[in-house]
C-alpha cells in the first residue's frame, strides 16, 4: 500500500490558488466603503479598470462567474425563450440549471467542440412562429472549459457576431478565462470583447484572486445588469477588500499565464509519453486525457497526492495555475508514472 508523504500537487482547477503574500497585503490595505451605495473606492477602481481593459463604458463586480453569466442574461430574455451556446458550455452544464430556474429559458447547444460559427447561429434561430421558442441570446465561452481551454478564434467570434446582429440577438461573452486567450494569442482583451454587449471575466481562475468576476458593457446595459445582480443577491458591502485582490491580479498575474500554458504543454507531453491518450496539445492551461479505469486512476493519483478531477467515465481534466510550478509538473508526472508502472492507467 502506497503511503503519501509528499506535498500535494493540486491540478483540479485554477480556482484552487491561494492569495500571494503581496495580494494579501493589498487586500489588507484596501480603502473600502459600502458598494451597494456605490461608495467603495476600490470596487469602483476595479470596475473602471476592467471596463477600460475590455474597451467598454462600465464594469460591475460580482461574486462569481456564474452570477456574471446569469446577470448578463436575465435582463435580455423572457420566460420561454432560448439562448444559443456551444456544446458543453459552462452556462448550460455547470451552473446548476440557473438559466432555466432563474430566467425560465432554455439553453440550446450548437456547433462542435465548444465552438460554432455564424452558419450555426443562423440555422438555430427559429422562424417567428407560435410553435417555436424565440432565440434572444448568443453566448460564447472563451476559452472553453469543457473543450480543454480551447480558444474560440477571433475570426469565428466576428462571424458569430455578424449572424447574431442580423437577428437582433444579445451577444454575451463568458470570458471566464479570456486572459488566457489574450496571453496565448497576443490579441488584446478589448479586441476579443468588442463584438459583445456583455463580457465577463473571472478574477478567481487563472488570475489567482480568491473571489469574484467582472461584467463589462455599455452604461445602459450595465444598469440593467446591475439590477439583475441585486435580484440574484450579489450586492456586497465593503467589498473593496476583495476588489483589491482583483486589481492586484490584473496588474501582476496576467503575463505570467504564459507559464501556466507552458506547464500544461509539458504535462500533456509527459502524459502522452506515459501512454495516456491526450487531447491535442493544449492551447492554454487545461489538459484533457483518457484513462482505462476511472476509479483506479483516481485512487492511485490521490494516494500519491496528485489531485485531478474526472470529467466523466474514462476522462480527466488537469489544470495548471499560479500555485503549480514547472518542478511540480515533473513531480506529478513522476508520481503518475509510478502508478502506471503498477498497472494503473
Amino acid at each position: 500500500m502506497y503511503t503519501a508523504c509528499v506535498a500535494p500537487i493540486d491540478l483540479r482547477s485554477d480556482t484552487v490558488t491561494r492569495p500571494t503574500a503581496a495580494m494579501r497585503r493589498a487586500m489588507a490595505a484596501a480603502d473600502v466603503g459600502d458598494d451597494v451605495y456605490g461608495e467603495d473606492p476600490t470596487v469602483n477602481r476595479l470596475q473602471e479598470t476592467a471596463a477600460r481593459l475590455l474597451g467598454k463604458q462600465a464594469g460591475l463586480f460580482v461574486p462569481s462567474g456564474t452570477m456574471g453569466n446569469q446577470a448578463s442574461i436575465h435582463p435580455f430574455v423572457r420566460p420561454g425563450e432560448e439562448i444559443l451556446a456551444g456544446h458543453g458550455a459552462h452556462v448550460l452544464r455547470y451552473e446548476s440549471g440557473a438559466a432555466a430556474a432563474l430566467s425560465s429559458v432554455q439553453v440550446v447547444s450548437i456547433g462542435e467542440g465548444g465552438t460554432f460559427d455564424g452558419a450555426d447561429v443562423r440555422a438555430a434561430v427559429h422562424p417567428d412562429e407560435a410553435h417555436y421558442a424565440p432565440t434572444r441570446v448568443v453566448a460564447v465561452e472563451n476559452t472553453h472549459n469543457a473543450a480543454g481551454g480551447r480558444i474560440f478564434s477571433l475570426e469565428r467570434v466576428k462571424d458569430v457576431a455578424a449572424a447574431a446582429r442580423e437577428h437582433g440577438l444579445h451577444l454575451h461573452l463568458d470570458g471566464a478565462r479570456i486572459w488566457n486567450a489574450v496571453v496565448a494569442t497576443g490579441t488584446p482583451a478589448d479586441v476579443w470583447a468588442a463584438p459583445f454587449d456583455t463580457a465577463t471575466f473571472c478574477l478567481s481562475k487563472g488570475l489567482g484572486s480568491p473571489v469574484g468576476s467582472v461584467i463589462c458593457g455599455s452604461e445602459p446595459t450595465l444598469r440593467r445588469v446591475h439590477r439583475a445582480r441585486k435580484m440574484l443577491g450579489g450586492g456586497m458591502r465593503q467589498a473593496g477588500i476583495l476588489a483589491a485582490a482583483g486589481l492586484h491580479a490584473l496588474e501582476h498575474h496576467v503575463e505570467r499565464l504564459a507559464d501556466d500554458h507552458a506547464n500544461a504543454r509539458r504535462l500533456a507531453e509527459g502524459l502522452a509519453e506515459l501512454g495516456f491518450r491526450v487531447d491535442p496539445m493544449p492551447e492554454t492551461n487545461i489538459v484533457l486525457f483518457d484513462v482505462e479505469d476511472t476509479g483506479a486512476f483516481a485512487r492511485a493519483t490521490r494516494a500519491r497526492e496528485v489531485w485531478i478531477n474526472p470529467m466523466g467515465t474514462g476522462r480527466f481534466r488537469a489544470v495548471t495555475h499560479l500555485d503549480v510550478s514547472a518542478d511540480d509538473i515533473e513531480d506529478a508526472l513522476a508520481r503518475i508514472g509510478a502508478a502506471s508502472r503498477e498497472g494503473v492507467r
